[in-house]
């Protein structure tokens, strides 16, 4: 696998870099102004820069299990996903955060078959996404409702952030629902008013 990754590096530099080096120059000189904060899940299917057509400098990007957001907390451990969110409001000022769920998501089947005991911090981290659980036989339908109510879910537990609400509240700041459709590589977009995911076509 090293050898694979290694070899389309060397494809990167050979075909992609040298069309993108004045852009990368300018991200070095000027530093990064990414217009948007992209949450979204580690799964492998999932390339945020794909999805948004999105070159170096646009958007900046915190993966994870599930695309979940932790409470905001002012403890002593270590948060990483906080970090991100906390750096992308107050330090680069994104005037966007996108917090995206998928199709076929494992960390949102997981609600419904837990992974091995073994695995500690998986199953501690899937929790933040315990509240989406619904009742009923676990087939797609179930499944893709809990991946959207997870996605409401973690947009409310941004709004705890207090520097978040702050630039909501005063406009600077907007929060968007996206739920990724992978078999269509399409998009599902939370309507704030109606509380309804709505297909948002490729113009």
């Amino acid at each position: 696998m090293s050898e694979q990754l290694i070899r389309g590096h060397g494809r990167f530099r050979r075909a992609s870099y040298p069309d993108l080096a004045a852009r990368y120059r300018e991200l070095v000189d000027q530093g990064q102004r990414p217009h948007a904060l992209f949450i979204g899940c580690s799964d492998s299917r999932v390339v945020p820069s794909l999805l948004t057509d999105a070159g170096p400098g646009d958007i900046f990007v915190v993966r994870n299990v599930g695309a979940l957001v932790p409470p905001y907390e002012l403890d002593a451990a270590h948060h990483g996903v906080s970090s991100a969110i906390e750096f992308a409001v107050l330090v680069l000022g994104v005037q966007d955060i996108v917090l995206c769920g998928h199709s076929h998501c494992g960390a949102i089947r997981s609600l419904y078959e837990p992974p091995p005991t073994d695995a500690v911090h998986t199953r501690r981290w899937i929790a933040l996404a315990e509240e989406a659980k619904l009742d009923g036989p676990v087939d797609d339908e179930l499944l893709r409702r809990t991946e959207r109510r997870s996605v409401v879910l973690q947009l409310d537990r941004l709004m705890g952030f207090p520097f978040v609400k702050d630039a909501v509240d005063a406009g600077s700041l907007a929060l968007h629902g996206w739920h990724y459709v992978i078999e269509d590589g399409a998009v599902d977009v939370l309507d704030a008013e109606t509380g309804r995911f709505v297909r948002r076509d490729a113009e």
